[in-house]
């Protein structure tokens, strides 16, 4: 009721600046360097999947409100749920790890969905949220991108690339950010229901943040 007009995130962030995807892009990466000297090194890669996901996403999002600058024309949440997918009750609606939230209409967000990769090809969850959240606007309805997060314990991002064109599938393109990020995107045509007027296509931004696992003693 407070928000009835739905802007597309992408367009209403660049008005902002110009490539904002780099902007929120970079954001990640300078939280993932700020936590990985924190805190990565204290983790114990032995809890299991659900505890270290929302361990290092609560933490990661913390260290991106350190490196937003507070002008920005949204703000980050960690948590944030979206109620415009939601099935009817006692249904509970979608929550993304992380979203980045339009101050203007908090409808509208660019969410970040995160998973846990023990190796390089363990990624049924992964494609599972590309496949059946991401592509079928359950995820992300008002913006035409979004982000995957793998927080990689052993093995290559290279690998994980491989395999992320190989099961979608899709074609990976480089992202442009300096040498050195593991990040590639995504483009593909969303299923967009009758009557709703989402983004039909869609680019999922792939970042694969590597986390000291089973090799550290």
């Amino acid at each position: 009721m407070r928000w009835p007009a739905t802007p597309n995130f992408t367009a209403i962030a660049d008005e902002w600046q110009k490539e904002a995807s780099i902007i929120l892009s970079s954001f990640i990466w300078e939280a993932y360097d700020l936590l990985k000297i924190e805190v990565l090194d204290q983790i114990n890669s032995e809890q299991n999947e659900a505890e270290l996901e929302r361990c290092v996403t609560q933490l990661l999002e913390a260290r991106i409100q350190r490196v937003m600058s507070g002008d920005e024309p949204f703000y980050v949440q960690h948590g944030a749920y979206e109620y415009e997918t939601r099935k009817g009750a006692p249904a509970q609606p979608p929550e993304y790890d992380i979203a980045f939230v339009l101050n203007d209409n908090a409808r509208v967000m660019w969410p970040c969905e995160a998973k846990v990769l023990r190796t390089d090809g363990s990624l049924a969850e992964y494609i599972h949220d590309i496949q059946d959240e991401f592509l079928t606007c359950r995820y992300a309805p008002f913006s035409s991108e979004g982000a995957m997060l793998g927080y990689l314990f052993s093995g290559s991002p290279t690998t994980v690339f491989d395999n992320i064109e190989k099961k979608v599938p899709c074609k990976l393109s480089p992202f442009s950010l300096p040498p050195g990020r593991a990040q590639k995107y995504s483009d593909h045509i969303r299923m967009v229901r009758i009557g709703k007027a989402y983004p039909a296509h869609f680019r999922c931004q792939h970042l694969i943040l590597q986390i000291p696992g089973e090799e550290r003693n």
